[in-house]
């Protein structure tokens, strides 16, 4: 797999959707950008002004757990777990970075890097708007078909939804991948 299609995966699967907005958090950005995430929210905090609460926000204790259950406490530990002092780890919660919050991190990191990593971020979240509009399209004109056909064609209606339903990206792809 080549460098390029490994990154663009691994940005699709940093993007969550929290509060009814997708977002990217701080670490999975600041691993991206090769900065510490302390350095990255550093320089958000450093300059407040150009992230207001709809670029960025702090996640409540409920979603910090909302997450961990979803995705497993061992594999979030390191990422929005806390920790004793002196003990290493996060002690404080995560900051959630909306795409103009993403858009606005280039900015504020004065790095050829971050221009980069932006870049390809910004084509992924397009990309993934893009296909959600597309698949609204597709699923509208699916119902109007099916009204029409009605019963004649309902297993074919069937199996077009089923393969419209998009992959679990958790499950493990088989084949000769190069991973």
């Amino acid at each position: 797999m080549s460098t390029a299609l490994a990154r663009v995966e691994r940005i699709e699967r940093a993007i969550l959707i929290l509060r009814d907005q997708k977002v990217m958090l701080d670490s999975d950005l600041a691993g991206l950008y090769g900065v510490e995430t302390k350095a990255l929210n550093r320089a958000a905090k450093r300059n407040r002004g150009r992230f207001p609460s709809d670029f960025v926000f702090q996640l409540t204790r409920e979603e910090v757990e909302i997450l961990r259950c979803q995705t497993g406490t061992s594999s979030l530990r390191s990422q929005i777990g806390t920790s004793k002092d002196g003990r290493g780890g996060r002690r404080y919660r995560p900051y959630a970075f909306t795409e103009q919050g993403v858009a606005m991190l280039s900015s504020v990191l004065h790095s050829q890097r971050a221009v980069r990593v932006n870049v390809e971020i910004m084509r992924t979240f397009v990309r993934m708007r893009n296909w959600l509009l597309t698949h609204e399209d597709l699923a509208r004109k699916l119902e109007t078909l099916e009204k029409k056909y009605d019963t004649q064609f309902r297993g074919i209606f069937e199996a077009i939804r089923q393969l419209m339903i998009p992959p679990d990206p958790s499950k493990k792809r088989i084949g000769f991948g190069g991973d």
